[in-house]
């Protein structure tokens, strides 16, 4: 069978972003092998970087705090002499994250092997947010699933957890937090997700700006400028 090239079907170079080199030595198929590779290499870094200790709580930008205006009574609680069981909460939510994060491995896996080159090309084309745009649309509703009972069950120890759901429940009531933020289970399910999918994005930024960097001749010849 012939093997298809970047031009034919009007698919022109510049839409991958492919230098001159890459278009002439890959086909359409080998590209989106480079494109999966990226996504694979993206996604362990991300569950191996998040699923471990502190890998949400020491990390700015994925820590989870209290939603909103729960950050103010919280701050409340503290100066009432409750700092202690606030700082319990927000630790056991992020290690309630840490320990739901492995569970991704593989849905994840098994989104990338099931890539089309239909999907590799839009994910060349869309820019900055494509990654976690196709993570999430592929995985985001099934690991809800996967990690909504693992969460449940680190953060109900806690005993602020009950107190929180029924505040929020009637702050939610009143327009004050978010309906999906109104749970603590679903909070950080939601924010555990939208720190793996950060991360897994940003893996995949540091493929395109140095691909030499990752010794894989397959996504020098496809990210290689």
């Amino acid at each position: 069978m012939r093997r298809r090239q970047f031009t034919r079907g009007g698919l022109a170079a510049a839409a991958w972003g492919l230098p001159p080199a890459a278009v002439m030595a890959l086909g359409m198929d080998e590209a989106a092998a480079g494109v999966r590779a990226a996504l694979e290499r993206g996604a362990a870094s991300a569950v191996s970087l998040l699923g471990r200790s502190d890998g949400f709580l020491g990390n700015p930008k994925v820590r989870i705090p209290l939603p909103g205006m729960l950050e103010d009574a919280a701050r409340l609680l503290s100066r009432l002499g409750q700092k202690k069981r606030v700082e319990e909460l927000v630790t056991a939510m992020n290690r309630a994250a840490e320990q739901a994060v492995p569970e991704a491995r593989t849905l994840l896996m098994d989104a990338v092997r099931a890539l089309s080159v239909e999907d590799a090309v839009d994910i060349v084309r869309g820019g900055s947010t494509s990654v976690t745009d196709f993570f999430a649309r592929k995985t985001r509703s099934p690991l809800t699933t996967r990690f909504l009972p693992i969460v449940t069950r680190a953060t109900e120890k806690v005993q602020l957890a009950e107190r929180y759901n029924a505040f929020a429940s009637r702050a939610a009531g009143l327009g004050l937090v978010k309906g999906e933020d109104a749970n603590l289970q679903q909070y950080v399910t939601g924010k555990a997700l939208d720190g793996l999918y950060l991360m897994i994005g940003e893996e995949e930024q540091r493929i395109r700006a140095d691909p030499v960097k990752t010794g894989s001749q397959l996504l020098k010849q496809v990210f290689g400028r």
